[in-house]
């Protein structure tokens, strides 16, 4: 009887007991879980407005730890929330005048390019040397987030938010999938250190095979940066031109502003004919050539008189061609096109914008859409019609390449302006529909990134701001604030050297995406060999 009460006292010590060490166990389990998220967010952090680009390094050092070892579920799951934790504050901007719905409707798609990724990670984890083979799947997730689906959304690249750091050069020799590689590989190679340090602690048995990789995982993106700075310069190689870039403001932000076409026109004019008086005095050099934004004229000048009338005007009160933004119907098809506008020959060349956007400017199942909320749809009631060919307009003597806004994400869409004879490259575009949001400053960092990946000065107007000029290193010379009137005016050099990314184009990426192939195909064989000899 003694033995069985002193057992049964203590069952009863022990039950107490059990039940916090489950719920701490429980706490254990999320603790990944919140990782992901935070390393995503922490990755958000570290793009424009803000400086802190180096934050990229250990936001990827914190995926890995969550990644590596984990089973396909699981793995899914953790990159899901790191996507999650990434994009939900990243493209809160799309939902500035819409409403939450397409702005959690994007996130919710985009995550699961980065959910798919997580697997991938976690499947390559296990190879030798796994931080090369990861930042590989993640440079392929990029590359189909890129394409798929209505054409593709490559905002949030890694390499976008990399304008101010030690990494940038590196866009130069590969494009943005060279740049975000080498940020991803140093993340995953940083954690590797880490927990080869741990382990050698632990066990007091140093692999220095492993820790060979890992340290070179996290020094040769380093090295290769600091190599390829070599091919970063802001010389001019054909003389220079002198730019104006003029942000005329819109009466007010919002989706309204296209009832507002014929303010922002006259904004457009009135600020061009200011600048024209600081000309004649003296004051400012006169510009060979003018750079009004995308949507500075959505009346169409070809075929409404007073428009053509006040472009004109402007155009001859400064003396110098303008390529103005304006909506224009012809043949039927509505285009977004950067107008040529000569002081005396009037319009004598245009661009119509290629790479169009998806609901803001066609609208994809246009029938599902409207039976889900028929006010989607008449945000965008008549699609526009995709340009054919790369926008290039020569002024004198000068070549200046055009992508406009939305365009400025995508390689292909710069790139081939380049190749096409561009001696420096115009980003014409509107964000006034998004407000005071980081839009602006995230579509900037692009242009700063495409300078130097291409060598050419970056001019950007943009309607409400920030308009800016930036020289082939990067660097923003001059600047707007948002929502004022203002003009830039400065002589760039031009340049007409291509650089490595120029000239290899997309054998970068397509490389890299074979070397993801390569490492899930070795993980996927030894997964397979593993189970047969577990059966066995």
């Amino acid at each position: 009887m003694t033995v069985t009460a002193t057992s049964v006292g203590e069952s009863d010590q022990a039950l107490p007991q059990t039940q916090p060490a489950r719920r701490g166990a429980r706490l254990l389990r999320l603790v990944p879980a919140v990782a992901a998220a935070l390393s995503g967010v922490l990755l958000y952090v570290s793009f424009p407005p803000r400086t802190l680009w180096w934050l990229a390094l250990p936001a990827f050092a914190v995926f890995g730890w969550v990644l590596r070892g984990r089973g396909f579920k699981a793995a899914l799951g953790l990159g899901y929330l790191f996507g999650l934790g990434f994009l939900l504050p990243l493209l809160v901007w799309t939902g500035v005048e819409v409403g939450p719905g397409p702005w959690l409707a994007l996130v919710v798609i985009e995550a699961v390019f980065v959910a798919l990724v997580g697997a991938g990670v976690a499947a390559v984890s296990k190879l030798p040397g796994w931080p090369l083979w990861a930042a590989a799947v993640w440079t392929a997730g990029e590359a189909a987030r890129a394409r798929v689906p209505f054409s593709g959304f490559p905002w949030g690249k890694v390499a976008f938010g990399q304008a101010d750091g030690v990494f940038l050069p590196l866009a130069a020799l590969g494009g943005t999938p060279v740049l975000g590689f080498a940020v991803v590989l140093c993340g995953f190679g940083l954690y590797d250190v880490v927990r080869l340090v741990q382990e050698r602690r632990r066990t007091r048995v140093w692999r220095r095979g492993a820790a060979a990789v890992a340290l070179l995982g996290v020094a040769v993106p380093v090295a290769g940066a600091l190599a390829a700075r070599t091919l970063v310069s802001d010389k001019a190689e054909d003389g220079t031109l002198t730019v104006a870039v003029v942000q005329g403001n819109v009466p007010r932000a919002g989706l309204d502003f296209n009832s507002q076409r014929r303010a922002v026109l006259d904004y457009h004019a009135r600020e061009t004919l200011r600048l024209a008086a600081e000309v004649d005095a003296g004051r400012v050099a006169r510009p060979d050539v003018v750079l009004w934004p995308e949507n500075s004229s959505d009346i169409d000048p070809f075929a409404n008189y007073d428009a053509r009338a006040v472009i004109d005007g402007a155009a001859k009160a400064i003396g110098a061609p303008i390529s103005v933004g304006g909506v224009v119907e012809r043949d039927g098809r509505l285009l977004n096109e950067q107008i040529l506008w000569d002081p005396d020959k009037g319009p004598v060349d245009t661009y119509d914008k290629r790479q169009i956007q998806p609901f803001g400017e066609y609208l994809p199942l246009r029938p599902l859409v409207g039976a889900i909320n028929d006010s989607w749809t008449g945000m965008v009631r008549q699609d526009f019609s995709r340009g054919d060919k790369p926008g290039v307009f020569t002024v004198a003597g000068a070549r200046i390449g055009l992508a406009t806004c939305y365009e400025a994400a995508f390689d292909w869409a710069v790139r081939d302006t380049v190749t096409g004879g561009a001696q420096l490259i115009s980003v014409p575009s509107n964000n006034a529909t998004f407000g005071h949001s980081e839009m602006t400053y995230q579509q900037l960092a692009m242009s700063r990134i495409r300078a130097v990946e291409h060598s050419r000065t970056v001019t950007v107007p943009v309607t409400s701001g920030v308009s800016a000029v930036i020289l082939p290193d990067g660097t923003i010379t001059q600047r707007t604030g948002m929502f004022v009137a203002g003009s830039l005016v400065q002589e760039v050099p031009l340049r007409s050297s291509e650089t490595p990314a120029t000239r290899l184009g997309i054998l970068p990426e397509i490389a890299l995406v074979l070397v993801a192939a390569g490492g899930l195909g070795r993980a996927v064989t030894a997964g397979v060999r593993a189970r047969r000899a577990g059966g066995a």
